[in-house]
Formats: structure tokens, sequence, C-alpha cells
């Protein structure tokens, strides 16, 4: 019997480059996405997967993150006061959602080493990684998808997403596989090697990892023998595919839309599309939007 993913990992230290000069007093993931920060997407999806215990990693200049899911006593009397209701029970939701803990990755040193950094919060279970800047537009939850491989499978598991050939070099890619599932034979994949952002020329899929894993406990010991790359950083995908040489890894193509909203672009699609399905904003806006001289 498998045991169940009761922990989420936030790694949240990065330094949000792309971003500047917005993030260089902000951290990225407090980017508000309509009117809840990014980091707040995942934490939910986490959350409607089953998932209450979420760990985040951060790092210098971080504190807003942490402020964002503790109670604001001073807000909430004021609204409270003012009889701001509606307000008040959004406010009161975020403290009361979720369990969180926090752990320092004091240098960015790569994706494993955050990773890492939160070996003793998660112990000798398996959990979840959540990379917040991946925010997953689905009916089922991502990770909730992954989940129910991993539950039947007891292995690791990744989510994949097909990407254009002249966009591969961005992401890691895997070798791999189609395994059938569930009366399907395109969505599971059994993992052969990854390969962290190759040329498109050398890439062996036009499969790449996107920001959603479930991972067994082994992940540690393999990033901890992994080490340090070329830059002097370590990466998840090197440790995934040391873990490869003594447990299955799987890959599953998630039903779902995800944004880049670590990217600009990809921030502001995502913007207008959250805007849009919204009940409050969706119809004035799209009335804007068609108003434009595009």
């Amino acid at each position: 019997m498998t045991s169940k993913v009761r922990k989420a990992v936030f790694p949240a230290a990065g330094l949000g480059t792309r971003f500047l000069p917005a993030t260089k007093a902000s951290p990225k993931e407090m980017l508000p996405l309509v009117d809840k920060p990014i980091i707040q997407y995942g934490v939910e999806e986490a959350l409607h997967s089953g998932i209450q215990n979420m760990i985040i990693v951060t790092g210098r200049g971080k504190s807003a993150i942490e402020d964002h899911f503790d109670v604001s006593f001073e807000l909430e009397h004021t609204l409270e006061s003012k009889g701001k209701k509606e307000m008040l029970s959004a406010v009161r939701a975020i403290s009361d959602m979720i369990d969180v803990s926090y752990v320092r990755q004091k240098e960015a040193l790569g994706l494993g080493h955050a990773v890492l950094r939160a070996k003793e919060l998660v112990g000798n279970e398996p959990f979840a990684v959540v990379l917040a800047d991946d925010v997953i537009d689905s009916e089922v939850p991502c990770l909730r998808q992954l989940m129910d491989v991993y539950e039947f499978y007891g292995a690791s598991v990744v989510a994949l997403m097909e990407v254009p050939k002249d966009q591969i070099s961005n992401y890691g890619v895997v070798d791999a596989e189609p395994v059938p599932h569930n009366g399907t034979k395109d969505r599971l994949y059994r993992i052969r090697n990854l390969v962290e952002k190759p040329k498109a020329e050398d890439a062996p899929s036009n499969l790449a990892i996107i920001g959603r894993y479930i991972l067994t406990p082994e992940i540690f010991t393999s990033i901890e023998e992994t080490g340090p790359g070329a830059i002097g950083e370590i990466q998840l995908t090197d440790g995934l595919r040391h873990l490869l040489r003594s447990r299955p890894i799987y890959g599953f193509r998630f039903d779902g839309q995800r944004y880049d909203a670590g990217d600009k672009l990809g921030f502001l699609k995502a913007t207008v599309e959250f805007a849009l399905k919204r009940e409050d904003l969706g119809g004035p806006f799209r009335t804007y939007l068609k108003s434009l001289s595009l």
C-alpha cells in the first residue's frame, strides 16, 4: 500500500530577475494575478488535491510570503469594524486554509538544492513539489492527476506537456515510452531519461517537464549523491536521473491549461484569461477588450 501524499514543497527563494524592477523589493511569488498572488493559486491547487501541509522554501526578501499566509489582526479588525464581511471572510480564509512551515535557502543554488532544504520537514514520505510560476487551470487539479498515478504505481511522477520544437530548449525534456492507462495510450509515460534544456536538434521528444512533481523520499539521497553541476547548482533533473538508476519514474501529460506566470507575456496571458472567467469581471472586461482598436 502506498503512503499518502500529505505535504507539498514550494521553492520560492529565487530572485525573480525576469520581472525586475518589480521584484527588486517584492517577491515574484506575490505578484498579483487578478487579485491573488501567484503562489496562492499553487497552494489552492494543492489544497484541492487533498494536501494540507505546505512547506515554503524562502530566502532573503521573501517575508511578504510569510505575512500573506499569516493572521493579520489589524486588517481583520479594520474590516470587521467597517462591516466589510465579504472582504473579512476572504482574508481569514487565507490564513485558515492550510498548515504552513518555512525553511530558508540561503543561496539560490538550484531547484534540487531548494527541494533538499525541505528534507527534514518532509521526512520519510512521498511529497509534492509545486513551482508557483506554473499556474495551471484545470477541472481536476494537476497535482490530483499526478497523485492518482502515484497511488496506482507507487512511483515518482512528473507533469508533462507537449512543447513546440522552437521552445523545447527552455525545458527539461524526457525520453519516455507510452504506457496504457485508464483506457488512454498517450497520457502516461515511463521515463527512460531526462535532459535539461537540450538543443532542439538533440531533444529526445517534445514532452517537457512542467512544475508539478510527486516524489518519493529516495529523491533526497539521489540529490545529495548527484551534487552540483557545471555552474555550481544542484538541479532536480540531475537528481531524478540518478533516481532512475534504482526506481521507476513516470511522466503524465496532464489535462489542463498551463501559464508561465514567471514570464512577462505568460503573466499577461494568465491575467486576461483568469479575469475573463470571473463572474464579477468577465462581462465588463470582455466588453472593454472588444472596444480596443487592435
